[in-house]
């Protein structure tokens, strides 16, 4: 066949799935060509699997990729011609992207305005979209109901036609901020330029074509810094919503470190202080605390305590169902989303879209690594036997409870001490999900052990003593996931982990990837027993070391 290229790394299927083969020459180069606008499904040692989706095509244009970038790059790295269809639809539904326009109109309100008369009729008859819309005020536009902007956003994304929302946003209250360029700490700051970059990916005008969207960065990579740069942009009040405690106290020690907001200007909403400022810090799990599972979330009011001028939803892909319904009423405000990963595990990476607003800017992992600005990684993955014992005991468990005993594996506790060894000198966490587990870790290793239910202060000093070399490792709970700063970590063990969660892994991932003075390679080891459900979880989870680049390796059974 003239047409086939031996050295070419993919297969362009019909069905849209893309066939990445790893051992081709070219393939590196392909997988980055393509991750901005396919998502990886699976990733067995010589063939990975990508499928082309209309949200990953949505996501590649809101982005500024065109769909001709995206069939030339599949035709550039094809093995044989890819089929006419894929080319087609590709085509098809990049052009439905803006084909619905959301604007403002003189003395009308908010309008929708389409692109032709055939889609203006579908609109208009259908069960989602038609009960969001008011009159019609022509043939090509419809006035919008009150308050249902960021509704018919997600109908709009869920029939298929993405709208663009030129609408803009209501004046925040002033907020005058500088960056730095001598940090409050002593040491010099400067932005970095990919982390200005993506900063005025979400910006754009501040009106109509920026202020909504998410940036997608590795951990380590500064997203704090973005959001940073993107406050000194808006010069408005913000409310930050995030994860924790902890970072919670991290967000505020970054602005007084490299901004020059005076510390009274930055509240903390949480459940010790109930206090608002020019600038806000609270967590996911203070907004939707009720007090009975049909009650009302009674903190729901922080979010029109203030004009804000921007809101930024740090670790957006943890945003949990009850903010996404309030921020469908908040489209007139700017929203960032700040994620290592747009993978959601509930499924809700639409409803990301519609309401947070497109991708606007991705750094590829790898490309940060190659810079210097992140850490190589080693990902090691150990295969432990259990015993015949135990084997039957897991057999025998009810499916709820076979897990925990694959998770609780004893052989994993010997690993652990040959891994030390072999790390000797190096800063190591040791991260799981079971507390007792945990804590005999805890007793093998002598490092402290820090839980959920560790109180805050005392989180604080251990992270500092890690800080300060003052203990060689620490041993996490599900608390080590999110927000922590241990920039000398580079060594992670990780012997349980949530059911194959590729947010977990991209979080865990990330406390080691924070770039070392001495350009030391970082260790991310996984043990998982064998026969088990661990097994399943592990090759999910290895989806997500693979979509960044990374090399993932098994060390035989033990």
């Amino acid at each position: 066949m003239s047409d086939y290229v031996p050295d070419n790394p993919l297969i362009v299927q019909s069905d849209q799935t893309v066939l990445l083969e790893v051992h081709s020459p070219r393939s590196e180069a392909a997988r980055e060509a393509i991750v901005p606008f396919a998502e990886l499904l699976k990733s067995p040692e010589h063939i990975h699997t990508y499928r082309i989706t209309p949200l990953s095509i949505w996501n590649a244009r809101a982005s500024g990729l065109s769909t001709a970038a995206m069939v030339a790059t599949l035709r550039e790295y094809a093995k044989y011609p890819i089929p006419e269809g894929v080319a087609q639809e590709i085509d098809a539904l990049g052009r439905r992207y803006g084909l619905a326009v959301i604007d403002r109109a003189a003395d009308q309100g908010l309008v929708l305005w389409v692109a032709d008369p055939a889609l203006a009729e579908l609109l208009a008859r259908d069960r989602q979209v038609a009960p969001l819309l008011s009159e019609r005020l022509g043939d090509l536009q419809f006035r919008i109901k009150l308050g249902v902007r960021g509704l018919l956003k997600q109908a709009l994304v869920a029939i298929g036609y993405p709208a663009d929302d030129l609408a803009g946003y209501s004046e925040g209250q002033e907020l005058p901020l500088r960056l730095r360029e001598i940090c409050a700490s002593g040491g010099p700051f400067r932005v970095r330029e990919y982390q200005w970059e993506a900063a005025e990916a979400f910006y754009q005008d501040g009106q109509a074509r920026g202020g909504s969207g998410v940036i997608v960065l590795p951990c380590g990579a500064g997203k704090t810094i973005v959001g940073m740069a993107v406050m000194a942009l808006a010069q408005e009040n913000t409310l930050i919503l995030t994860t924790s405690q902890t970072s919670m106290e991290q967000w505020r020690r970054e602005l007084l470190d490299k901004t020059d907001l005076p510390a009274d200007a930055i509240a903390e909403y949480s459940g010790q202080r109930k206090d608002t400022g020019a600038v806000t810090v609270a967590t996911y799990q203070m907004l939707t605390y009720r007090a009975s599972k049909d009650g009302e979330f009674v903190h729901f009011g922080l979010f029109h305590a203030r004009a804000w001028g921007l809101i930024i939803y740090d670790e957006v892909h943890l945003l949990p169902a009850p903010v996404f319904r309030i921020t469908a009423e908040l489209q007139s405000r700017r929203r960032l989303g700040l994620t290592a990963t747009l993978i959601r595990e509930d499924g809700l990476e639409k409803d990301v879209f519609a309401l947070i607003g497109p991708k606007r800017y991705d750094a590829p992992w790898r490309e940060l690594e190659g810079q210097g600005w992140i850490a190589a990684a080693d990902c090691v993955e150990f295969r432990l036997r259990q015993t015949p014992e135990r084997d039957m005991e897991y057999a025998l468990a009810p499916r709820r409870n076979q897990f925990r005993i694959a998770a609780e594996n004893p052989r994993k506790r010997l690993v652990v001490k040959e891994l030390l060894q072999r790390e000797a000198g190096h800063r190591i966490l040791v991260i799981g999900e079971y507390l007792d587990q945990l804590a005999a870790l805890a007793t093998d290793t002598g490092f402290p052990l820090l839980t959920g239910k560790t109180p805050q202060l005392e989180r604080e000093k251990l992270y500092q003593a890690f800080r300060a070399r003052s203990v060689p490792g620490l041993v996490l709970s599900r608390v080590g996931n999110f927000a922590v700063d241990l920039p000398d970590a580079d060594v992670l063990i990780q012997v349980s982990g949530k059911y194959g969660s590729r947010q977990e892994e991209a979080q865990r991932l990330g406390r080691v990837l924070r770039p070392k003075a001495d350009g030391r390679r970082a260790r991310f080891y996984t043990l998982v027993s064998l026969r088990t459900c661990e097994e399943d979880f592990a090759r999910h989870r290895q989806l997500f070391l693979t979509e960044q680049g990374y090399s993932y390796r098994i060390e035989g059974e033990r």
